[in-house]
């Protein structure tokens, strides 16, 4: 089913979904074996392997009303079906998770719950990473307009929603990396705020030096 415009919703909200884009990031972590011509077919058929992963990200957002751009790192997680958790450490810590229809935000000792489709700007970045994580090129074209550019070793994935309502908050979620890695998410705010991350994906079976050592 298309997505449908909702009411509005306050900065937080905002922020959440501008965070939702990062931890299905973190899942692409598994070698492309699509030759030839790369092409939305291709790249979905690729992304619909990979099934949980773990990355750490830093975020560049530009906020419209403020003059200058706000920094922030931490790790995402994804495990398939439906489950996203992004885990900002700097500069402050909180916590957003995504599972079904439910999005949790959490920072200190506060937590606040809503239903995914009640925020118009997660549900659409949403419908994008459900969509992508799991190669459904069926539901990718029912809501957005996807198109890709240049090959299996560096593309482009461009997703805008279908719905002019939905066009109305979210502009585009543009995805780019090499083969099935992810490197950089960038989400357009039709408000003129944007959000750059870029993802340093942990691939699935390799541990860092440090986990090896402490293992030993």
């Amino acid at each position: 089913m298309p997505l449908s415009p909702l009411p509005r919703t306050d900065r937080l909200t905002r922020r959440a979904a501008l965070a939702l884009i990062g931890a299905g990031a973190a899942a692409l972590a598994l070698p492309a074996r699509a030759q030839g011509t790369f092409d939305l077919v291709q790249l979905m058929r690729t992304l619909a392997q990979v099934k949980a992963g773990e990355a750490s990200f830093v975020e560049k957002r530009s906020v419209a009303m403020l003059e200058r751009t706000l920094q922030s790192s931490g790790r995402l997680s994804f495990e398939a079906p439906d489950t996203f958790v992004r885990e900002t450490l700097k500069p402050m810590q909180e916590r957003i998770a995504v599972v079904g229809n439910e999005v949790t935000m959490s920072r200190g000792t506060r937590s606040r719950t809503v239903p995914l489709d009640s925020v118009p700007e997660a549900a659409v970045i949403m419908e994008a990473i459900r969509g992508t994580l799991t190669g459904n090129r069926e539901a990718i074209e029912r809501n957005f307009s996807a198109s890709v550019s240049g090959t299996a070793q560096r593309w482009e994935l461009e997703l805008k929603p279908n719905e002019p309502r939905l066009r109305e908050l979210v502009i585009s979620v543009r995805l780019s990396g090499a083969q099935a890695l992810v490197r950089e998410v960038a989400v357009a705010m039709a408000d003129g705020d944007r959000s750059v991350m870029t993802i340093e994906p942990v691939v699935p079976g390799i541990r860092p030096a440090s986990a090896a050592s402490a293992a030993s």
